[in-house]
């Protein structure tokens, strides 16, 4: 496969590259990276040819938006597609704080799916990463929220979009369940799967999946290490945020034995694994430096034979049913 392929969107005018670039881990998730860095990343993800680049207001409480535009907004803008999120709001002293990020600013989130909260949000996002435009505006993590999103947050998101100020509507959830009822009951022209359809977790292919692919939603994969099992599967690796108990490391190291035997990094399987599937557009993974951004792309390019996934499933570490590249 490979990564720098632009490939088209749903059923939007949109293009994204078949692999992605998520840019939370720029805004200092779990360990602090810096500007200097944080610009590198990008810039390296961009020379090697990526042009589909992925943000929020929350990662960083608005470091990522602002570290991506400050490379982005020196690019020609129709170059590349650029998502960013709403559902939280930037402000201080907010009520949502995370540890997950490592380097302070003076604001913190609070969740707001209203319209009002969505038109402020998009507004502040184009102000901080310096563009004119967002390609794709996903919903964030309504899990709890579903109902105000829908009544709120979505109509307000259809109306950018009939105005041209957006090219798609999405919504990103860690959870399969919410963005089938998103997509049954709304007008999305895409969605972003985090954790769900992976090497240990396929729950998106029982309803959201075949769903997308009848409706003509673009699916777009995160997560696909699993927050780092996936990528080195040790014991104190962490799976969704948490560390991994021992079934779950159990079985990434089983799929890991797997691939050693073909000769393959687990990381290149799980990299390209979620293409298998047809609704899948792209595969959009994190990055703290440059280093980590070539080896997205050498793992997403590694030729992974298909007695591999033969063998993940003849071992049962993968259904028969379940679709492989």
């Amino acid at each position: 496969m490979k990564a720098t392929e632009k490939v088209p969107l749903g059923r939007t005018g949109l293009t994204v590259t078949r692999l992605g670039l998520g840019l939370a881990p720029i805004g200092g998730l779990f360990t602090a990276v810096g500007d200097d860095v944080a610009r590198a990343t990008v810039e390296a993800a961009w020379d090697l040819g990526l042009r589909y680049f992925d943000t929020a207001p929350l990662y960083g409480c608005g470091l990522s938006e602002r570290r991506a535009g400050a490379v982005l907004a020196g690019r020609p803008r129709d170059e590349f597609t650029l998502s960013t999120k709403v559902g939280r709001l930037l402000v201080p002293d907010g009520r949502d704080r995370q540890e997950f990020w490592a380097e302070s600013t003076d604001l913190a989130p609070v969740f707001d799916f209203s319209a009002a909260g969505v038109r402020r949000s998009h507004a502040e996002s184009l102000e901080r990463l310096g563009l004119g435009r967002i390609d794709i505006a996903h919903l964030h993590d309504p899990d709890d929220h579903l109902a105000e999103a829908m009544t709120g947050a979505y109509p307000a998101l259809a109306e950018l979009r009939a105005a041209g100020e957006i090219g798609a509507v999405s919504a990103g959830m860690n959870q399969a369940a919410g963005l089938v009822t998103l997509v049954r009951d709304g007008d999305f022209d895409c969605v972003m799967l985090a954790g769900r359809y992976t090497l240990l977790d396929q729950s998106g292919l029982a309803e959201l999946l075949p769903l997308c692919a009848r409706r003509g939603v673009g699916v777009l994969a995160a997560g696909v290490y699993n927050s780092g099992l996936l990528a080195d599967p040790r014991p104190g690796a962490h799976y969704d945020y948490a560390p991994a108990d021992d079934t779950v490391l159990d079985r990434a190291a089983a799929i890991r034995a797997v691939c050693d035997r073909h000769g393959v990094p687990l990381r290149a399987a799980a990299i390209q694994f979620p293409l298998g599937h047809p609704a899948v557009t792209s595969v959009v993974i994190g990055a703290r430096d440059p280093g980590q951004v070539a080896d997205n792309v050498a793992m997403f390019q590694w030729d992974v034979p298909g007695a591999l996934w033969a063998d993940l499933k003849a071992e049962g570490l993968l259904a028969e049913e379940v679709p492989t590249p």
